[in-house]
């Protein structure tokens, strides 16, 4: 179900904030945690701090609400606050002794009642408590004394609260019983509002209190929180389905691009995301653009063109048409490709940050090509202990897996490879991102996992069988990129035997340099930096 909420309409958040903005900053939440769920109690919580775009979130209000705290526990003193109940009770137990005094003077016997009263409690609500069993003599104390009774349930919840909280008030300001008990309810009243703001259900908050209690900006920034969830909502980036949230197709292309934006932005616009391309595609006429035709065009002929052009120049019933008025249509070569992403989401993915920054590079990788070869076939292969197929819509949420910690790098090219025999296209490749530590392998259709042999190192089978495995992907013309998010002699060793392989191109960077890669070209035995 789609909530909608209405907020009062303020110029200068509407000026300020929009999906995009909002969606943004989500996203860079999202890169941190890999959960959307994470994400947005984040975005709650932080709100938006950057460039001009600042909205408060949800750890501002409650810092609101822990300063007000703060502010009524250095004010006020609250040991004086049952004086007053106290001297109303011993004045009713003054003058009620009084009374017994003289009815003992005219021989009445009174050391009974005498007794009751020397036993009363200190506490006061248990001393008015006991009394309520107690017959008066004297009609002015037991007239006052039903007043007092009337408190006795606010007595104790003054006392209970005095006990628990009375230290932390260490003002100047003495209150009396009355003033003490509207502190009280003011404090409840803030504690109240910090569950709400702290629960994360936004819905529950109530917006009267909160002005009550923290003025008028508070409840602003409070519906600027609000708004900033249905902006997600209404700009299609995000769903809301029950109490989870959902990223919508354009949501996840808007990843995909932020990715791309971040990542590439320092490298040459044709440093990649070309096809390079062995094989000429098929020509596409381009029908909305024509021009004159020139020898050894494929004689895609535009005739309305044609004939306008035979007219223009000389016209004359029957048509004359002359070489120089023969138009035909632009074309233009199209080439197709078919590739497989392979992303490593092995334990080891966890350390330094790798997963994030690897993830962000896939986010990127795909977005680049749906984006320039949008009628390419894009998969994505997940390998850990073994590898899944994942799609497009899984990527942004996806995380390192801790149940499989092992990396099995060759089941992951096996799968790719088998998606690539789905999609035949002449110009085929795997893109790899990984920390390049294979530690797991089948054979035979059993699996193999072994830990390395030194820290930063690799299982020898592993890679044996993984680099078999990349032989016979070889073979079958495929190439295979590999993203290196690591840099142990070790590891770059191994990823230089793959690329040695199959001749293709490795990247190598770590997690906080993701926007300079190393480029071992080994087509053209060239090695610089882009």
């Amino acid at each position: 179900m789609v909530h909608i909420r209405y907020s009062r309409w303020d110029r200068s958040t509407r000026n300020s904030l929009d999906s995009d903005t909002v969606f943004d900053q989500l996203n860079e939440y999202m890169n941190d945690s890999g959960d959307l769920q994470q994400a947005m109690r984040r975005l709650m919580q932080k709100g938006i701090k950057r460039g001009e775009n600042q909205t408060k979130g949800l750890d501002d209000l409650l810092s609101q609400v822990a300063r007000e705290m703060r502010k009524l526990y250095d004010e006020y003193r609250l040991q004086s606050a049952m004086d007053e109940v106290q001297e109303q009770l011993e004045s009713i137990v003054d003058q009620e002794r009084h009374t017994l005094e003289e009815l003992d003077q005219a021989g009445q016997d009174t050391q009974e009642k005498k007794q009751f009263l020397n036993n009363l409690p200190g506490k006061v609500s248990e001393a008015v408590e006991k009394l309520t069993s107690y017959r008066f003599e004297n009609t002015n104390a037991e007239k006052e004394f039903q007043q007092l009774l009337m408190q006795l349930e606010q007595i104790r919840k003054l006392e209970n609260w005095l006990r628990r909280e009375g230290s932390l008030f260490r003002g100047q300001t003495p209150l009396q019983f009355q003033e003490s008990m509207d502190l009280m309810e003011r404090m409840e009243e803030l504690r109240r509002l910090e569950g709400q703001l702290s629960s994360m259900q936004l819905r529950d908050v109530d917006k009267e209190l909160l002005e009550k209690l923290l003025g008028g900006d508070p409840k602003q920034d409070f519906e600027g929180v609000m708004r900033m969830q249905s902006l997600l909502e209404e700009g299609g980036y995000v769903l809301e389905q029950g109490d989870r949230f959902e990223l919508t197709p354009r949501g996840i292309r808007r990843v995909g691009q932020l990715a791309l934006r971040d990542i590439y932005q320092q490298l040459r616009r044709d440093g990649m995301g070309r096809h390079s391309a062995r094989y000429r595609g098929s020509q596409e006429i381009q029908i909305e653009n024509s021009r004159p035709y020139v020898q050894g065009d494929a004689l895609h002929i535009n005739m309305i063109q044609t004939l306008k052009n035979a007219l223009l120049n000389g016209g004359g019933v029957p048509v004359r048409i002359r070489p120089g008025d023969f138009a035909v249509y632009d074309s233009e070569h199209t080439t197709r490709a078919a590739t497989v992403l392979l992303l490593d989401m092995s334990w080891s993915m966890s350390w330094e940050g790798r997963f994030a920054a690897a993830k962000k590079v896939a986010l990127a990788m795909e977005s680049l090509v749906r984006s320039l070869h949008p009628r390419d076939y894009f998969g994505i292969v997940g390998f850990f202990t073994r590898a899944v197929e994942l799609k497009p819509k899984d990527l942004p949420q996806a995380t390192w897996n801790m149940g499989d910690p092992f990396t099995n790098l060759q089941d992951g090219l096996h799968l790719a490879a088998e998606m690539l025999e789905r999609r035949p296209s002449p110009n085929q490749q795997m893109i790899v991102i990984t920390d390049g530590q294979p530690t797991a392998y089948c054979r035979q259709g059993r699996l193999y996992c072994e830990w390395p042999l030194s820290f930063g190192g690799i299982s020898q089978r592993a890679a044996e069988e993984t680099l078999k495995e990349a032989e016979r992907i070889t073979r079958k013309g495929i190439t295979i990129n590999t993203f290196m998010l690591d840099d142990s002699p070790v590891l770059r060793g191994f990823v230089d035997d793959l690329t040695r392989i199959n001749r293709g191109r490795a990247f190598y960077t770590r997690p906080d340099r993701l926007g300079q890669y190393l480029l071992i070209d080994y087509l053209s035995h060239q090695r610089k930096k882009v």
